[in-house]
């Protein structure tokens, strides 16, 4: 590390490398908090004015006294801290703040960069779990809607309204997982390793090469399935270029839910997410692609013997069967469910929690 790092307890503060770690794991603050926590220590056993704050960290954008108190709030929850007994950041009332822990300048450990490639590492896998994860969420309300949808037909004879609920949601948490986890684990992956003015873009380019990935392997299994199966293909099913769109805006909707001038929270990253999947499946719908809904909807044009049915869902739209408007809408749907839920849950372990008002 550069000259300029701290060592307090079991923390290590670089204001420079814009990184804070516990032991060997890294604690997430955005870069205001940071910036606060530096200027802290910088300034350890002197007290440090709300002017100060204002000055060198909010830089004279007009803020409320609940943003400073927010900004302490969170700083000592990731420290371990406690207002009433502070071994780390005491209150001044009416004035300030004063970091109260010995403090030591230190230079750079020799087991830096392996530690740091053991970090990313982590991160890559937590987060990567954590969209996967979402995406399985988005997945079985899809099915739901999907198998509702298909339930609301006549059925032939022994194919029970339960029967094409339970198969419509499993295929969608499975689709979902697949995809969910190859796009989550490329923006993971450019979320660690990419410097941080070319992060946006990185996440982007992530999102849309596991989307791609996963869309070119999935649909290349399916057409040979159905191809060995039933001597025939299924058509232009969802494949790469589907997944590379969706996996694209859902990376760019990860990177806006935790901008650096953002506070990291999961409901900004559900709503970012949810947006940019839902205009993603809004334009594959609009330019011809299909998502699931409108793969299973020509699979019942290619396969006429087929028990599944979605002319339900054009009826709801106005529509004789599943026709451009609802293709449309329910590409939108899958969008929002996908993005959202992906996003939500990558973001949640960044997030901060909630906690009593602090002195």
């Amino acid at each position: 590390m550069a000259p300029g790092s701290f060592r307090f307890e079991r923390f290590f503060l670089d204001p420079q490398d814009r990184l804070l770690r516990r032991d060997d794991a890294p604690v997430a603050l955005n870069a205001r908090y940071l910036d606060a926590l530096a200027l802290l220590v910088r300034e350890q056993g002197k007290l440090v004015s709300k002017d100060r704050f204002l000055d060198e960290v909010w830089r004279g954008v007009p803020v409320t006294d609940e943003a400073l108190t927010q900004c302490i709030r969170t700083l000592r929850r990731e420290l371990g801290d406690d207002a009433a007994r502070p071994r780390f950041i005491e209150t001044v009332p009416k004035h300030g703040y004063r970091f109260v822990a010995p403090v030591q300048r230190v230079e750079a450990p020799a087991a830096a960069e392996p530690t740091t490639r053991r970090s990313n590492r982590s991160d890559i896998l937590r987060l990567g779990l954590a969209g996967a994860g979402g995406s399985v969420l988005a997945g079985l309300l899809g099915g739901v809607v999907y198998g509702f949808a298909g339930a609301s037909e006549p059925l032939q004879p022994g194919m029970g309204a339960i029967s094409v609920l339970l198969v419509l949601v499993c295929l969608t948490m499975v689709v979902a997982l697949l995809g969910g986890a190859a796009v989550a684990f490329g923006i993971a992956a450019a979320d660690a390793l990419a410097p941080r003015r070319r992060r946006g873009p990185a996440m982007v380019l992530g999102g849309a090469l596991g989307g791609l990935l996963i869309g070119a392997v999935v649909k290349l299994l399916g057409v040979d399935a159905f191809n060995l199966l039933f001597g025939q293909s299924p058509g232009d099913v969802t494949g790469a270029s589907e997944g590379a769109l969706l996996g694209a805006a859902v990376g760019f909707g990860a990177w806006f839910a935790g901008r650096s001038n953002a506070t990291p929270s999961a409901r900004r990253g559900f709503v970012a997410g949810g947006l940019a999947g839902a205009a993603a499946g809004l334009a594959i719908a609009l330019t011809g692609g299909r998502l699931l809904g409108g793969s299973l909807a020509l699979l019942t044009e290619r396969f006429p013997n087929s028990r599944l049915r979605l002319d339900h869902l054009g009826g709801l739209a106005g529509e004789p069967g599943f026709g451009p408007l609802t293709h449309a809408l329910t590409g939108a749907l899958e969008g929002l469910l996908f993005g959202a839920f992906l996003v939500g849950a990558m973001t949640l372990p960044r997030s901060p929690k909630p906690q009593e008002s602090l002195p």
